[in-house]
């Protein structure tokens, strides 16, 4: 970040140097943002502890941030429906996620002259961005062998983004409350408590998720020392998981998950000492472990995208006949015959 990008004072110090009050009807102590002090409050007037940061946000980083989810976005819009609607819930999933964080970014651009612009939306977006993550373990489990995984495949996107939607409600509603005290003088204390709250279980429905993940690879795997490949997995997808595409899709998928819930963790930390704490106040914190790696996560999700690596097996057909069967770790699961179609995975987007 430049230092030209602080403000700083004649002394050398990151915060510009006290200002005259005594035009202003509010006391320097709190400053009502409806206030005729705030409307007049700027970079250049105010210090800098009176606004959501205490640093002016780079025009620059924020800028370059902004245009590259902006692409990844019309990426996604443009495979999506190359797909034909193979991928639709993906596509939804990654195009809001993306969108929300151009919205958020060019709050952070406004922000370099106005203290008191929102960005909420960053706090948001990757929850879609997490939705989508979420549908593609279920193609996942259709393609290896649903009597490999605890849960139905079905399940996996129903449970977590039913959880996903909940932390979702509790960040945004905390964002719009911390907003409101802030302008209403009283402090946004019970707001950030709100979105520490929904970014919380965020973290733990991501924590589940890359443990019930985990969970699969490692019954799949006991499957395949077991009985052997031919018979632990769906006879139906060997040439696709053994293509070079969908064991890329796989680690991608891995390491985006993991980016992605580096950032809740982070964001969780940066909340938990409120507005003003040691992590909300250095913006190379925010790029590092927030701006930087979500944008890496989404832009290998395109270089990977899922209609690329999938190819044909994500073509819609007729439903699978059913059975009973056991699997070896004695569980009873729905069988599939040999005789359906690939095209069962649109059931899980």
């Amino acid at each position: 970040m430049a230092s030209s990008d602080l403000a700083p004072d004649s002394t050398g110090s990151d915060y510009p140097s006290p200002v005259d009050y005594s035009g202003y009807t509010n006391s320097p102590g709190y400053v009502d943002s409806l206030s005729t002090y705030a409307r007049d409050c700027t970079w250049e007037k105010c210090q800098l502890r009176m606004a959501y940061f205490y640093y002016r946000p780079s025009k620059g980083v924020n800028t370059a941030f902004a245009v590259l989810f902006g692409i990844s976005a019309l990426l996604f819009l443009v495979q999506g429906i190359a797909s034909r609607k193979r991928w639709l819930g993906f596509t939804i999933a990654m195009v809001a996620g993306c969108a929300l964080e151009v919205v958020g970014y060019a709050g952070r651009i406004r922000a370099w002259t106005d203290l008191y612009t929102d960005v909420v939306c960053l706090t948001i977006a990757p929850a879609f961005l997490a939705a989508g993550i979420y549908l593609c373990l279920s193609r996942i489990v259709t393609i290896f062998g649903r009597e490999n995984s605890r849960i139905s495949a079905r399940a996996y996107p129903i449970i977590f983004m039913s959880c996903d939607f909940l932390s979702l409600v509790l960040q945004a509603a905390g964002g719009a409350l911390a907003i409101n005290e802030t302008k209403d003088s009283t402090g946004p204390q019970l707001g950030t408590d709100l979105m520490v709250a929904g970014l919380a279980f965020q973290v733990f429905t991501m924590l589940t998720f890359i443990i019930l993940a985990l969970d699969f690879a490692i019954r799949t795997l006991g499957r395949i020392r077991q009985l052997g490949s031919a018979n632990a997995l769906d006879p139906r997808h060997a040439a696709l998981r053994k293509s070079w595409a969908f064991k890329g899709f796989l680690t991608v998928l891995s390491l985006a998950t993991l980016l992605i819930f580096t950032r809740c963790v982070f964001r969780v930390a940066e909340l938990s000492h409120g507005w003003h704490g040691p992590l909300i106040q250095k913006q190379h914190y925010f790029i590092g472990l927030e701006s930087a790696i979500v944008c890496v996560a989404v832009l290998l999700l395109n270089l990977f995208h899922p209609s690329i690596c999938f190819g044909e097996s994500g073509n819609p057909a007729s439903r699978p006949r059913e059975s009973r069967a056991r699997t070896w770790y004695g569980r009873k699961v729905k069988g599939v015959s040999e005789q359906s179609s690939a095209e069962e995975l649109k059931d899980h987007v």
